[in-house]
C-alpha cells in the first residue's frame, strides 16, 4: 500500500511584503512634523534673542563715555533684559537641535545616496545651536554681578561686547540654506525652498565669512522661519510619496 503525502509550506508573508512592495507604509501621511514646528519656533525665539541682546546696550551708549565703571553700573540695572536674553537664547539652541535632526532625516529620505548635502544642512544647524550656547554662557557670571563689587568693571564691558556679538553669529546656518539649494536641483526639495536657501543662505554665509559676521543674526532667523514654514505647511509631494 502506498500513500502520497503532500507538505505545504506557508511562505513568510512579512518577508514577501517587505521585499516586493514599493509602497510607503500606510501611516506615512499621519506622521507628525514636530521638527519643522521646532524650526519655526527657533526662528521666532532667535529673533527674540537678537532683539533682547540689542536691548543690553550699555557698552554702546555714548552718554557713558566708554567709562567701565559707568557701563558696569548701567548694566547692573538690566538684569531683566539679560535673563530674557538668556532664556530665549537657550530655548533657541534646544529647538535648533530638534530641527536639525528632523531636517537631516527629511533630506536623507530623498537625497541621492552619495550626497553630502543632508549632513551639511544638519551640521549648519547644529553649529548654530552651539554658538548660541556659547553666546549665553557668561550670563550666569554677570547677570547679578554687574554694577557690584563682585565683578571687575572691565570684565563687565567685555561681557556686554560678548552678548552683543557672539549670539548673532548665525553664519553657518547659511550653509544649511545652500545645501537646500543643491538638493532642489535634484528634486529632493521644492525649487522655491532651494531658491530661499540660495538667496537667504548665501547672504547669511557671506556675512558670516566677512568681518561683519554678527550681521548674520539679522538674516538667518528670518530665513529659518521661511524654510520651517515651507516644510511644515508645504512639502506635500514628499509627504505623499516618501517616508519621513
Amino acid at each position: 500500500m502506498t500513500a502520497d503525502t503532500t507538505n505545504s509550506h506557508v511562505a513568510r508573508t512579512d518577508v514577501a511584503t517587505r521585499t516586493t512592495s514599493t509602497e510607503a507604509p500606510p501611516d506615512v501621511r499621519r506622521r507628525p512634523r514636530a521638527w519643522a514646528l521646532a524650526g519655526l519656533l527657533a526662528g521666532l525665539t532667535g529673533v527674540g534673542t537678537v532683539v533682547t541682546s540689542m536691548s543690553v546696550d550699555a557698552v554702546y551708549d555714548p552718554a557713558l563715555d566708554a567709562d567701565p565703571a559707568k557701563i558696569s553700573e548701567a548694566l547692573g540695572g538690566m538684569a531683566p533684559q539679560i535673563v530674557t536674553f538668556h532664556v530665549l537664547g537657550m530655548i533657541t539652541a534646544v529647538l535648533l537641535l530638534v530641527f536639525g535632526a528632523g531636517l537631516y532625516r527629511r533630506l536623507r529620505a530623498t537625497a541621492p545616496v552619495e550626497s553630502l548635502a543632508p549632513a551639511l544642512a544638519a551640521l549648519g544647524v547644529f553649529a548654530t545651536s552651539f554658538v548660541l550656547l556659547l553666546g549665553t554662557g557668561l550670563d550666569t557670571e554677570f547677570v547679578f554681578g554687574a554694577g557690584t563689587d563682585e565683578a571687575v568693571a572691565e570684565s563687565v564691558v567685555f561681557y556686554n561686547h560678548w552678548i552683543g556679538t557672539i549670539p548673532w553669529c548665525w553664519g553657518l546656518l547659511g550653509l544649511s540654506g545652500l545645501a537646500l539649494f543643491a538638493l532642489s536641483r535634484s528634486g529632493s526639495v521644492t525649487r522655491w525652498l532651494g531658491l530661499v536657501g540660495l538667496i537667504g543662505g548665501g547672504i547669511t554665509l557671506l556675512l558670516g565669512i566677512s568681518p561683519l559676521q554678527y550681521m548674520a543674526g539679522m538674516t538667518a532667523p528670518i530665513g529659518l522661519i521661511v524654510v520651517a514654514l515651507g516644510f511644515l505647511l508645504g512639502d506635500r509631494a514628499f509627504r505623499g510619496t516618501a517616508r519621513d
